[in-house]
């Protein structure tokens, strides 16, 4: 009697045409995944806008993102942290003693160690906690723009060229170059490699450098691989961003043999009040090609990572007086 069956070799063939569909496949699924994240992450910081609008008809101006005494450290709230009560997160805030601390974030850990769902975009690859001995910390993708590259003088009080500046409220007549057309906030990487408290420069009016090579002469300090992972502070290289260099720039810096992409600041904000604050902290995304940045009307653009370095720059000045080009 003769059985119907498969073959060996048939039965291979059938495995071998399910492994290439399955290859077609996978690419596009992710894909679809991808644009489905990306389109939560441009949701979050339009939620973001609507919390800073929200904020301006409430107090009457945007907050500052961070508020330090004059001629003491401190370790300052972010704005991220003042945003809590329009991002229905008004339980949290409450938990914030503004009166009593209102400069020290550590203070608080119950609130450090939460994650706020819209600071996160769904494409990081490290959306966990940073556990440290004494307090826990949870990181985020959005940074608000604080300039070009001068952030703060601890002697003077100025601040840098962005719509975000230490000490300083900003109400809408502030922004010269008009809301649409300056950046608010632009996604960074959590956990992102960075060196602080170079103390280069230390001197004031020093030009932002043009090239990412140009910006290892203002290396040294510290190294770790904690930038933006503390929402709750109010250092530009934990909730900040500036446009020194276009999106997702690659600087490169070789440490122990190791060549790691990093942002650089001088001097923490807060941690002296002799040394003023430069910052190079580069906005960064895992979408290919492009990271969403809010402006300050609330709208929600895609920024290739070709975009010209002074139209970057434009965006990420208030009062530059440029001419920007869509």
């Amino acid at each position: 009697m003769r059985r119907n069956a498969f073959t060996l070799i048939e039965l291979l063939v059938v495995i071998a045409i399910i492994a290439v569909l399955i290859g077609l496949l996978v690419p596009a699924v992710q894909k679809v995944r991808e644009a489905a994240n990306r389109m939560k992450c441009a949701n979050n910081l339009k939620q973001i806008g609507v919390a800073l609008h929200n904020h301006l008809s409430a107090m009457g101006t945007f907050p500052a993102c961070a508020e330090m005494p004059m001629g003491q450290p401190s370790q300052p709230w972010s704005a991220h942290a003042r945003l809590l009560p329009y991002l229905e997160q008004d339980a949290l805030a409450k938990l914030i003693d503004w009166a009593t601390v209102p400069n020290d974030f550590r203070t608080r850990p119950n609130v450090s160690q939460m994650r706020i769902a819209t600071y996160m975009c769904p494409s990081e690859i490290n959306d966990k906690p940073r556990v440290t001995p004494n307090i826990s910390y949870y990181p985020l993708n959005y940074g608000f723009g604080q300039g070009t590259w001068f952030i703060y003088d601890p002697v003077s009080g100025s601040g840098g060229d962005g719509a975000f500046v230490p000490n300083k409220k900003m109400r809408p007549a502030d922004i010269l170059d008009g809301l649409s057309n300056t950046l608010a906030a632009a996604e960074v990487k959590a956990y992102q490699p960075n060196v602080w408290d170079t103390n280069k420069p230390n001197t004031l009016n020093i030009a932002a450098p043009a090239t990412p090579a140009a910006l290892l002469a203002f290396t040294g300090g510290t190294f770790d691989s904690n930038g933006h992972t503390e929402w709750v502070e109010g250092d530009v290289h934990e909730t900040g961003v500036t446009t020194t260099f276009p999106p997702n720039t690659n600087v490169a810096y070789t440490i122990n043999g190791v060549v790691y992409d990093i942002d650089v600041t001088s001097m923490r904000d807060g941690e002296s009040i002799t040394i003023p604050t430069y910052a190079a902290v580069t906005a960064r995304a895992y979408h290919s090609g492009v990271v969403n940045v809010l402006m300050m009307d609330g709208s929600i653009r895609a920024v290739s990572n070709n975009i010209a370095q002074a139209s970057w720059r434009a965006l990420g000045t208030r009062a530059g007086s440029e001419t920007i080009t869509d």
